[in-house]
């Protein structure tokens, strides 16, 4: 059975392709804030949307990779509830951008946020995880704190062309989801008569 981040790679793959023979796929699925709640699944249809290859590339490289390890520490349910909350969650920091009067209705699309999840994660779970962030080593705890910091900046530019709102609003769902699932997991196993 292919692992839940190689499925989700060739949905995407898949829908991206759809985007390149179809003219109305993305316009007809792309997020855009004046639509939220005319058109609700948009928080969900636009984390399958990629607006060119090298989009498609760095979000599929960051989910493989940190999909992966993910899926080795959390079971498959775990998974995909990181997964799709902190794509709607980002979904949902993005559109407050706009209600706040810091964006205008700037249409989004990207699973950006479901991967910053992971990220966030990952970042909970195995903290001392050694990785490479712009060539620059550090540890995931590190990572997620450097992220933290640049997303959150990045939200109030924008002219960057990047929905930083989504990715910081991934980042923190899948910080404190896995935080709880650490928590829970350490309570169950301190407790002799846990699962008696």
């Amino acid at each position: 059975m292919a692992n839940l981040s190689t499925t989700l790679l060739m949905i995407i793959g898949a829908i991206f392709i759809f985007q390149m023979v179809s003219d109305g796929i993305t316009e007809a699925l792309i997020f855009v804030p004046s639509l939220a709640f005319q058109e609700p699944w948009r928080f969900v249809t636009s984390m399958f949307l990629h607006g060119g290859l090298m989009h498609l590339f760095f979000n599929a490289y960051a989910l493989f990779l940190f999909g992966s390890i993910l899926e080795r520490k959390v079971s498959r349910q775990e998974y995909l509830l990181i997964y799709f909350g902190a794509g709607l969650v980002g979904g949902v920091a993005y559109y407050l951008t706009y209600v706040l009067g810091i964006i205008p209705s700037i249409p989004a699309l990207g699973a950006s946020g479901a991967i910053y999840g992971l990220l966030g994660a990952v970042a909970v779970l195995l903290p001392n995880l050694r990785i490479f962030v712009w060539f620059i080593p550090m540890t995931m705890r590190q990572a997620a704190i450097l992220w933290l910091v640049v997303e959150f900046l990045g939200t109030f530019n924008i002219s960057s062309g990047i929905a930083s709102a989504a990715h910081l609003g991934g980042l923190v769902f899948g910080l404190i989801f896995a935080w709880y699932l650490k928590k829970s997991q350490a309570d169950e196993f301190s407790d002799p008569w846990a699962y008696r």
